[in-house]
């Protein structure tokens, strides 16, 4: 077939797409809607999963994507040279989308910016700490302690439980869990990693990121420049007489601003959190722009909009883009031993702190700890004095008590204590939680931290169970 022929066949085929994509588009608009919103969510998470994790695209296309049958009409093309990805339908350049992989920031979709701009950024180099993980001591490093672990362990139960987590005797509804850590009293007691997934592989946090985001806030709240009590510092809030103008900061965390917002990801895809991360250059702003639907406080309703306000907020508080580039990995990755994580930006530079982490499973933990022992590592006070015990005390209007600032809780209602999201388990149990089934999972109280990364895709990987499992096989 000669190249003029081909190009008869590939015109042939794109008009008669454009126009079956007509008549479907006047029957139901929204179908067409999702290409453009598909096209860039393959994008990046191809981008992520081979200049991020290192992974091949290929299975990331089968794995990461593979919830939704529709995602095989969106092809992309990798660049490795220039370390980008671009998706469009069939391959044919429609509704295509791309994302590159920028030094230091993790994958960001173009969104309507210009590529050379983004390319122009220029964020400092700020070396990993520890230098060599491997000659310090865990949980700084990845030196481990020898010698056997208390008799009160049964860590032969747990190991059991722990493979059951990788088992597949469902094949029409696999987990697919990557890797899992159980760690009590800063020790790994159990450890392990799906086939192609290793301790040094940094893996996407979805909404976990929120409760790192929580962290930030912490730490500059220490530091004096953000309050927690005052109206949030929102340049599309200000206006004299904008009943925004009063939503705290407190109120964003605890997403109870009143904000509208529609969180939704595969039941209804046209939704704002869809085209918040997948279309939008300037997410913060895009959710900061929502008019309010609910007096601020009275209402509690999750929205990953929220936590992108919080984030520009951040930015601007850190002293801009390029200071706040610096900010997490001086002030918290390199505190803790996260030497893997890197934040994901959107087009204007702002990290988006509601989905897109990217850190190795210890590196993880290693927050669960910080957390779980109050904000302090190592002798040294990271988080302000009280604010863990105010990022797990309930929101209000939560009425399970399922939610703090950024964190899931499992305390219940006020009247009735066993009313609460996982009865079984204790009520000191705090979560950092995100889709597909990412959980970071904290019980100070029988000084447990547990790690789950996998790729399930209606997140029912049996957690509660699990961590049922884990507490029945550790005597206190």
């Amino acid at each position: 077939m000669n190249r003029t022929m081909k190009k008869r066949i590939r015109r042939g085929v794109i008009l008669a797409f454009l126009a079956a994509a007509a008549v479907f588009a006047y029957a139901k608009r929204e179908y067409i809607q999702q290409l453009p919103i598909g096209c860039a969510f393959k994008a990046k998470a191809v981008c992520a999963g081979v200049f991020i994790s290192g992974r091949d695209a290929e299975t990331v296309a089968q794995e990461d994507v593979g919830f939704n049958p529709l995602f095989k009409l969106f092809k992309v093309k990798v660049d490795r040279e220039a370390r980008s990805v671009t998706c469009s339908f069939l391959g044919t350049g429609l509704f295509a989308k791309k994302a590159i992989c920028l030094e230091g920031l993790g994958p960001v979709l173009l969104s309507g910016a210009s590529e050379d701009s983004l390319r122009g950024w220029k964020p400092a180099r700020i070396a990993p700490e520890p230098a060599n993980p491997a000659a310090v001591p865990w949980p700084m490093g990845d030196q481990m302690p020898e010698g056997p672990l208390p008799e009160r362990i049964r860590k032969a139960d747990i190991d059991k439980a722990v493979s059951g987590l990788f088992a597949e005797p469902n094949p029409a509804k696999k987990l697919r869990t990557r890797a899992v850590l159980v760690i009590h009293e800063g020790r790994i007691v159990a450890e392990r990693y799906a086939s192609g997934i290793d301790k040094d592989m940094p893996l996407l946090s979805w909404s976990m990121a929120k409760s790192l985001a929580n962290a930030l806030v912490g730490i500059l709240v220490k530091q004096g420049k953000l309050s927690i009590k005052d109206p949030a510092p929102v340049p599309e809030w200000a206006a004299a007489g904008d009943p925004r103008r009063a939503i705290s900061l407190d109120e964003l965390l605890r997403m109870s601003s009143g904000i509208e917002w529609f969180e939704n990801y595969t039941e209804h895809p046209i939704s704002d959190v869809n085209r918040m991360l997948f279309l939008q250059p300037d997410m913060g702003a895009y959710a900061a722009a929502k008019p309010l639907a609910a007096r601020p406080g009275s209402r509690w309703s999750y929205s990953s909009g929220s936590t992108n306000i919080v984030c520009r907020v951040l930015r601007d508080a850190a002293g801009g883009r390029e200071a706040f580039w610096a900010f997490p990995r001086r002030e918290l990755f390199n505190k803790i031993g996260m030497r893997s994580a890197v934040w994901g930006v959107d087009a204007s530079g702002t990290i988006i702190g509601s989905s897109y982490l990217y850190a190795t499973a210890r590196d993880y933990a290693r927050f669960g700890l910080l957390c779980a022992n109050d904000g302090v590592w190592e002798g040294e006070r990271i988080l302000p004095e009280g604010w863990m015990a105010y990022s797990t005390t309930p929101t209000p209007p939560a009425s399970l008590g399922q939610y703090g600032a950024f964190f899931w809780l499992n305390r219940g209602n006020p009247g009735d204590p066993s009313r609460r999201p996982y009865p079984g388990l204790p009520q000191d149990l705090y979560l950092a939680l995100g889709y597909q089934g990412q959980a970071i999972i904290m019980i100070p109280s029988r000084r447990v931290v547990i790690v789950r990364l996998g790729m399930t895709y209606d997140d029912n990987w049996g957690m509660p169970k699990f961590v049922e499992t884990v507490l029945g096989s550790i005597a206190d």
